[in-house]
C-alpha cells in the first residue's frame, strides 16, 4: 500500500516478501493480537461503566484507572506492565511488572498499591478497567470486594472511557529506551 500510494509503484506481495526476506527487512505495523480471541471465550463477567469518562472527581484515591500494556525488549521477547493511576492527581501509586500476562499482575499491582503508605485510597474507590480477560476474572472481582473497591468497566472496544490511562502509555512508550534492554531484569 505504501509503495503504490507514495511512489506510485505497484507489486505483488510475494516479491515484496522475497525482497523483505532477502534485505532483512522488517514491517512495522502491529501484528493481531492473538489473546483476543482467548480473551473474548474466557471472559467471566463484565460491569457497568459507572465512571462514565468523569476521570478526575477532584479527590486524590477516588478514581483508580487501570490498564496493562506490552513492552518489547531484547530479541522480540516481551513483559507485561499493570499500573494504576489516580484520575486526579495524575500520579501512578502503584505498578506490577511480569513476563506473564496473568490475572495476578493486577492483583499483584493492587498489593502494591494497598502496601503504598504514602498514598490514601478513599472509602469505595473506582476501579476503572477495561473488559480485558485479567479484568473480567472473579479472583480481581474477590480482591476488589475484599479492598473496598468498586468496579467500573469501559465498554467493549472503546478505548475513550479509559483514556487518560491509554495516553499515559504512549507518552511512556515515546520516551523509554527499551532497545538498550537486553534482559528482564534491566
Amino acid at each position: 500500500m505504501v509503495l503504490f500510494r507514495q511512489y506510485d509503484v505497484l507489486m505483488n506481495l510475494k516479491k515484496i516478501r522475497r525482497f523483505m526476506k532477502k534485505f532483512n527487512l522488517k514491517c512495522s505495523i502491529r501484528k493481531p493480537n492473538s489473546y483476543t480471541k482467548i480473551g473474548k471465550a474466557l471472559k467471566s463477567y463484565t460491569v457497568k461503566n459507572i465512571l462514565d469518562r468523569n476521570f478526575n472527581q477532584g479527590v486524590p484515591g477516588k478514581v483508580l484507572l487501570t490498564d496493562i500494556t506490552y513492552l518489547y525488549y531484547g530479541r522480540g521477547e516481551s513483559a507485561y506492565l499493570s499500573t494504576i493511576k489516580d484520575g486526579c492527581t495524575k500520579q501512578i501509586p502503584a505498578y506490577c511488572l511480569s513476563k506473564e500476562m496473568k490475572t495476578t499482575l493486577v492483583t499483584n499491582a493492587l498489593n502494591v498499591l494497598r502496601s503504598n503508605k504514602e498514598y490514601e485510597i478513599v472509602k469505595e474507590a473506582l476501579f476503572h478497567s477495561d473488559q480485558g480477560v485479567q479484568y473480567t476474572s472473579f479472583e480481581l472481582k474477590r480482591e476488589l470486594v475484599k479492598q473496598g473497591l468498586i468496579q467500573s468497566m469501559s465498554r467493549r472496544g472503546n478505548c475513550w472511557d479509559n483514556a487518560p490511562q491509554e495516553s499515559f502509555y504512549g507518552h511512556m512508550k515515546d520516551e523509554l529506551r527499551l532497545d538498550k534492554c537486553e534482559t528482564f531484569r534491566n
